[in-house]
């Protein structure tokens, strides 16, 4: 990504209206959330979203005992995915607070039902835009889901000593307490939404945040690795055009998956179409459908990510936990796989 972005910055496509390849907008970085970390918090120790299974696994002194998941279906979207299920399975007690019982609250010693954007009062910015909008409470939620709030603040209740939270109402308020946001928590429920106070063009002029207001292009290229006769396939494991990672309900999920090559690779027509088609890397398999698709590259094998493990998908079981050497990412486009008409070891469903 890196040299899409130089080769766009190059061509003059970053910088002014319409330009730009790629973008990244934290969405929280419109509200203010200084308010809830403590001016002399205790050393914390991170453990990292792309190994989170490794880490769990191997933290020591004190090893970790108990594991709280919050809107999180981390089982289906981290690469090792057998990792983290092992690793939630072997400390003391897991949490999943959580609207449906996926691969993740499959794992959980306790699962708390909550609340859905248009059951609870709430403030969302987005990764999309600058603008930060207000959501009521419109639809009445199941009988025994909570909110976030309600759940955390019965938990603070019941510690010892206990711990008294602020209210909903007085956590939007410290949250809009932003200069980004000239605005009260009354006047968004009445208007509905701000954009937040920030440049409309990103790196205008194609000045950039170094100390010389400059664009610092990659010093090296890198070499990737050739795929081996093994594994021959680079797995691409892109997104879905209708939903939003696994946020998939269950009766929109056809099994087997669906793997797309193109129709000129060698290894497609050694596949016997009359018995079942595996998906296979060193860490696993997975049956599938395998499909051709024009202009896909040869080397290339298709999966749109985001189905469900404990239904026959769930494609990151099969890609092996890499940060990436810049920005601790998951390296998930690393991953070669091959097609095959038997399967690797077996690889169990979640519990």
């Amino acid at each position: 990504m890196r040299f899409i972005d130089a080769l766009a910055v190059l061509s003059g496509h970053v910088g002014r209206p319409g330009a730009g390849v790629t973008y990244h907008l934290h969405s929280l970085r419109n509200v203010n959330l200084d308010w809830v970390r403590p001016a002399q918090a205790p050393p914390r120790r991170a453990l990292r979203m792309p190994v989170l299974g490794r880490d769990i696994l191997q933290a020591q002194d004190p090893p970790v005992r108990f594991v709280w998941i919050n809107g999180s279906n981390c089982v289906n979207q981290v690469a090792d995915s057998a990792a983290l299920a092992k690793a939630l399975r072997q400390v003391d007690f897991t949490v999943v607070v959580d609207a449906f019982m996926t691969d993740t609250a499959e794992q959980a010693d306790l699962f708390l039902p909550c609340t859905l954007m248009f059951e609870q009062e709430d403030i969302v910015a987005s990764y999309f835009h600058n603008y930060v909008h207000y959501t009521p409470a419109l639809l009445q939620p199941p009988d025994r889901a909570r909110d976030d709030a309600w759940i955390l603040r019965q938990i603070a209740a019941r510690l010892t000593p206990a711990v008294e939270l602020p209210d909903t109402s007085t956590c939007l308020r410290l949250a809009l307490d932003t200069p980004l946001l000239p605005i009260g928590l009354e006047q968004l429920r009445a208007c509905g939404f701000i954009r937040a106070e920030r440049p409309r063009i990103a790196y205008a002029h194609q000045r950039f945040a170094h100390r010389d207001d400059r664009y610092h292009l990659p010093e090296r290229l890198h070499a990737e690795p050739e795929p081996s006769s093994t594994y021959p396939f680079r797995l691409l494991s892109l997104i879905r055009r209708k939903t939003i990672h696994s946020q998939i309900c269950a009766a929109d999920q056809s099994m087997p998956p669906k793997v797309w090559v193109a129709a000129d690779h060698p290894r497609r027509g050694k596949l016997d179409p009359c018995r079942p088609v595996y998906l296979v890397s060193p860490l696993g398999s997975i049956r599938v459908e395998v499909e051709t698709l024009e202009g896909l590259h040869p080397e290339v094998a298709l999966y749109r990510r985001g189905d469900w493990w404990k239904l026959g998908g769930g494609v990151n079981r099969l890609i092996a936990a890499e940060i990436t050497d810049i920005g601790c990412g998951s390296a998930y486009y690393h991953q070669f796989v091959d097609l095959r008409n038997t399967p690797s070891a077996s690889m169990k469903k979640p519990r």
